[in-house]
C-alpha cells in the first residue's frame, strides 16, 4: 500500500511538472501562477505546494528533468575505449546530445528557458544558461586537455581555445535551431558541423 501511494506521489509530481511545462511555454514563466498550473493538471493548488515550495522551486524540478552533463553522456555510451579517444568521445556525446535534445520536453523546457522566462524573484534565466555553458564548456576543456597531451590536437592550439570554439559552435547551433526547430534537424546538422570542427582541430600526422 506504501508502495503505490509513493508511485501515486511521484506521478503527481510528473504530472505537475507536464502541466507547468504546458502554460510556461504558452504564458511564459512570470505570468504563469501556481494555480494556472494546478488548473492545467487539473488539480488544487494545495497540491502544487505538497511537491514543491514555491514556483521558482518547480521550476528547478523541471530543468533538472532534462539536465544532461557532458560527462554523463559519454559515460552512458558505455565504450571503454573512448578513454583513450578523448576527440571521438566529443564527437559521440555531442550526437548522443542532439538526439536528445530533439525530444519534445528537451525542446520545449530548453525554449522555455530561452525564450519564455524573465527574470523575477529567485529565477534568473540567464545566470542558468552561463552555468550550463560554463559547465559544458569546462567539460569540453577536459576532454581537449587530453587530446593535447595524447598528440591528437593541433599543436598550434591550446585546449582552452578549442573547447570555446566548440562551444561557441554548439551555442550558435542551439539558438538557430530552437527558433526554427522544424526547419532542419539538430542531429544531422549539428553532427555535421561538429565532425568537421574536430577534423580542423585536430592534428596532422
Amino acid at each position: 500500500m506504501a508502495r503505490r501511494t509513493k508511485a501515486e506521489a511521484a506521478a503527481t509530481r510528473e504530472a505537475l511538472l507536464d502541466a507547468a511545462e504546458a502554460v510556461f511555454l504558452e504564458r511564459g514563466v512570470a505570468r504563469t501562477s501556481l494555480e494556472q498550473i494546478a488548473r492545467e493538471a487539473g488539480m488544487t493548488r494545495g497540491a502544487v505546494y505538497w511537491h514543491f515550495k514555491d514556483k521558482a522551486d518547480l521550476f528547478q524540478a523541471m530543468l533538472q528533468r532534462v539536465r544532461m552533463p557532458f560527462e554523463e553522456l559519454v559515460e552512458e555510451i558505455g565504450d571503454p575505449e573512448l578513454a583513450n579517444k578523448p576527440l571521438e568521445a566529443i564527437r559521440r556525446a555531442c550526437q548522443s546530445g542532439f538526439a536528445r535534445l530533439e525530444q519534445p520536453r528537451y525542446r520545449r523546457v530548453h525554449a522555455i528557458l530561452i525564450h519564455h522566462c524573465e527574470t523575477f524573484a529567485e529565477i534568473d534565466p540567464l545566470a542558468m544558461q552561463n552555468e550550463m555553458a560554463e559547465e559544458a564548456c569546462g567539460a569540453l576543456l577536459g576532454y581537449f586537455t587530453s587530446a593535447a597531451r595524447m598528440g591528437h590536437l593541433r599543436q598550434d592550439l591550446s585546449p582552452e581555445v578549442a573547447a570555446r570554439l566548440l562551444q561557441a559552435i554548439l551555442g550558435g547551433l542551439f539558438h538557430d535551431w530552437l527558433r526554427n526547430y522544424e526547419q532542419f534537424s539538430l542531429r544531422e546538422r549539428g553532427t555535421l558541423l561538429v565532425e568537421t570542427q574536430l577534423e580542423l582541430l585536430r592534428a596532422k600526422h
